[in-house]
């Protein structure tokens, strides 16, 4: 068995330590040196977490991770730890992870539109399990990738309905399905099941009951035609935190109850699904600095400053935000942004590039130069596979976990499991910002396997 991670890949953290203590005493050192650069800080800890949440309510689908919702090494070898899957979309994330040893069979290409090189490319490198949801899409594969006949997804669409997220748009529509489902047989494709995908943006829970009904229907009309329909993609749409519209925990009871009624275990249909923001949304938190600022008198438009954190990012940064004076009390309480007397600031990344702009009118804090700015919640769509725009290098990304999620790790690696006493301690709570999940106390039922 391949081992990903060891201790040597992240921070040991002890008890009564958080990822917080290590990044506020990381940027006092910073402050000392006055390096200003960006950095992410990472907790492990919570994606173990996460993980042990998904087995437990979701016992029957096996997750395959979204590569581009964060590429770093640390949760890639991490998440091949813990036996899950890989969705790539490019040959840049296959090679992702492949580089550290992950089978073949544990990954999915994903993409809905693939380049005809990077087709070859999966092909050479003997990944096989991808989708298709249109003709165009059907034939480059049967063209270009051979083995990949065997072990095709056809994608169906979600929602159809008008305030459906641009996301939401890939797939085709079950009247659709019985056409290019004769089409792969003409072409000698074997279609093996159903894809669908939500997207992350305020779904209803009762979204994902709708589309497991959808594709149970395109399920019977693939058996019609002869296939031999055993696997069934869900997708993503798990939220990252618990400050959103739907929980975890309720999507996942809608989507237990729809895969009792439509495809109940012992019918012979493998589950996966592709958690993205579930598994690293909160795991992440990013620091940076102030580097130049600029008034705007304020009888102009606009704001009365601005800085430069060395990475853009356009997204609402703002709501997860605390400022920590660096040179001035670093140590001090941290204030909470907005506090009153407050500026109306404008946020910009590195001049010229296209994620320049980050927000405007601002409620913040009155600024300095080498100030930093901590947010919350960033581990979802900030850390690119490949080279950011304008080739600058990417920010450095700490990676941290307590000893006893470290233990938990161990017992997916197959180490014996842990004495009574040592049970005890790994059911406490957990040093690193987190409590151990119910589910620790209890071995694991399973680490997932390969879909081929």
């Amino acid at each position: 068995m391949n081992r990903y991670l060891d201790e040597s890949n992240f921070m040991m953290v002890e008890e009564g330590f958080t990822t917080r203590d290590l990044l506020e005493n990381l940027l006092v050192e910073l402050c000392q040196e006055s390096d200003q650069q960006a950095f992410f800080m990472a907790d492990l800890g919570d994606i173990v977490k996460k993980h042990l949440c998904f087995l437990k309510a979701l016992p029957r689908v096996k997750p395959y991770f979204p590569v581009k919702c964060n590429g770093s090494e640390g949760v890639i070898r991490l998440l091949a730890e813990l036996g899950a899957g890989f969705a790539c979309t490019n040959k840049a994330e296959i090679a992702r992870v492949q580089s550290i040893g992950v089978p073949a069979d544990k990954i999915f290409y994903s993409s809905p539109c693939k380049q005809v090189a990077h087709i070859k490319y999966a092909a050479s490198h003997s990944v096989q399990l991808m989708t298709f949801d249109n003709e165009v899409e059907l034939s480059k594969v049967a063209r270009s990738h051979p083995r990949a006949r065997e072990v095709m997804l056809l994608g169906v669409a979600a929602d159809s309905s008008p305030s459906a997220h641009p996301s939401m748009m890939f797939g085709t529509t079950l009247k659709s399905c019985r056409h290019l489902l004769e089409t792969a047989k003409e072409q000698a494709v074997e279609v093996v099941g159903i894809s669908f995908h939500l997207g992350s943006h305020g779904l209803e829970p009762q979204t994902f009951a709708q589309s497991v009904a959808a594709a149970q229907l395109a399920f019977e009309i693939g058996k019609e035609l002869g296939y031999r329909m055993h696997l069934l993609d869900i997708g993503g749409g798990f939220p990252g935190t618990e400050d959103t519209r739907a929980r975890f925990e309720e999507m996942a009871a809608v989507i237990n109850s729809a895969l009792d009624l439509y495809f109940p275990d012992g019918c012979g249909v493998e589950i996966v699904a592709r958690p993205g923001r579930y598994y690293v949304t909160s795991a992440f938190t990013f620091a940076a600095s102030v580097t130049a600022m600029e008034e705007v008198p304020t009888e102009q438009p606009g704001s009365d400053g601005r800085w430069d954190s060395g990475m853009g990012l356009s997204m609402s940064l703002w709501h997860y935000c605390t400022l920590i004076p660096c040179g001035r009390s670093v140590s001090s309480p941290q204030t909470p942004c907005p506090e009153p007397p407050s500026l109306s600031t404008s946020l910009r990344g590195p001049p010229g590039h296209p994620e320049d702009h980050i927000a405007d009118g601002l409620d913040l804090p009155q600024l300095q130069v080498g100030d930093w700015l901590i947010f919350e919640n960033m581990g979802a769509y900030t850390i690119a596979t490949s080279v950011p725009p304008g080739g600058g290098p990417q920010p450095h990304v700490t990676y941290a976990m307590s000893r006893l999620a470290w233990k938990t790790v161990q017992l997916f690696q197959g180490k014996p499991l842990p004495t009574e006493d040592d049970r005890e301690s790994v059911c406490a709570p957990l040093s690193c910002g987190w409590e151990m999940a119910e589910a620790l106390c209890v071995p694991p039922v399973f680490a997932p396997a390969g879909i081929i």
